[in-house]
């Protein structure tokens, strides 16, 4: 099924769009210093979905990309958060991207579609853009920055939502062992100890490129470990370009924005919100500092979204799993990397962690939004 834009017919998760050639070469490579693409450049521009309403900056605000997390296309992922509340911001102007596989295929090949959004955007709009991704979209873009070195100077603010930079102990219920079961390229990608994190987190891959915002919950039902130092998402700064690290129920503690938050959930967060336009509006990564921090965590929700629109971006967590298990081919073991990246000396060994699954974040985070609405939603899954 097709999800339209506010009823207008368009399909917001359509990954066959008409962008314009640019009339300036960024692809194949915009820097001599940039990893091939392996992907030919029609497909890649395609899966940029620009809505009608995009100013490509002339208005001031800054032009911002979404990038959503496995088993997703933006347009379904964002519409009833980021996109949302950007679209009715004074600062942001969104777009997003519809990767083919929703997200599902081998992480690199995901990679390669954020690498090339980034350039073509901001040499459309001739300004930098700002980059929000959740989920596995933070390692896409992340990848993107460390063998896309021309992307750094395109980008003012990268803002993760639930990042999974150390891969997660949980993608093993998936993939529980190699060569006994076949699994979805990007779990294999995202599992604690596979090659892809490894290389990605080699050689300063760790740490931020660019001024870089991590938000995220310690109840994530999906990446763990999600707390303290062992924190999937947490972000270095080795660069110095400025990173802010958020744990909500540690920022929040003891407030409602401090509660249980699942992985969809984080899209929602007052506390995401209000430190991405701090970020956005001031650059830099965002501050807490700045952020009347009593008052956005009295609220479950960010401003300006419903109860409803919670509920709808809680619920896609069902249809990412659908997705998840729907796509072919799956392979028996984790998918070998590009030739730029699999010979790279790996800096980075994996910590042995192991962390009780949490199955009872989902419900409790349901059961909070149930106790503040009497509506009831019952989304289509959306077909590719």
């Amino acid at each position: 099924m097709k999800f339209s834009l506010g009823g207008s017919g368009i399909d917001i998760n359509s990954y066959q769009n008409e962008n314009p050639d640019l009339g300036v070469a960024i692809y194949p490579s915009r820097s001599p210093d940039d990893a091939p693409y392996s992907i030919q450049e029609t497909p890649l521009r395609s899966a940029i979905f620009i809505p009608a309403s995009f100013k490509y900056g002339e208005d001031g605000k800054t032009p911002v990309i979404l990038v959503p997390g496995t088993g997703s296309y933006g347009g379904e992922a964002f519409e009833s958060n980021f996109a949302k509340l950007l679209k009715a911001s004074s600062f942001g102007d969104p777009v997003w991207l519809n990767i083919p596989g929703r997200m599902c295929d081998e992480s690199p090949k995901n990679a390669e579609h954020v690498a090339y959004a980034i350039n073509y955007i901001s040499t459309r709009c001739q300004k930098k853009v700002a980059v929000v991704a959740w989920s596995q979209g933070n390692l896409a873009t992340q990848w993107s920055l460390k063998y896309w070195p021309s992307t750094r100077e395109q980008v003012s603010n990268f803002i993760c939502l639930s990042a999974d930079f150390r891969g997660t102990v949980n993608a093993w219920g998936l993939t529980p062992f190699k060569g006994t079961q076949p699994g979805t390229p990007a779990v294999w990608h995202q599992t604690r100890n596979s090659n892809y994190i490894a290389t990605l987190r080699s050689n300063g891959g760790d740490s931020a490129y660019v001024p870089t915002t991590s938000i995220y919950s310690a109840t994530d039902e999906v990446v763990q470990p999600q707390f303290g130092a062992a924190a999937s998402a947490l972000m270095k700064d080795d660069r110095n370009v400025g990173v802010t690290n958020c744990e909500v129920q540690v920022a929040a503690f003891l407030k409602p924005a401090g509660l249980a938050y699942s992985h969809e959930g984080i899209m929602y967060h007052p506390l995401a919100w209000a430190l991405a336009e701090d970020a956005i509006v001031n650059g830099g990564p965002g501050k807490m500092e700045r952020i009347k921090m009593s008052a956005v965590c009295m609220h479950r929700k960010a401003p300006g979204l419903s109860l409803l629109d919670a509920t709808k971006t809680q619920a896609l967590s069902a249809w990412c799993l659908k997705s998840i298990l729907m796509f072919t081919p799956k392979p028996w073991d984790e998918p070998g990397l590009p030739l730029y990246a699999a010979n790279e000396k790996k800096t980075y060994v994996p910590d042995d962690v192991v962390v009780q699954t949490k199955q009872t974040v989902a419900i409790v985070e349901n059961e909070v939004i149930a106790a503040e609405t009497e509506v009831t939603v019952a989304p289509t899954a959306p077909t590719a």
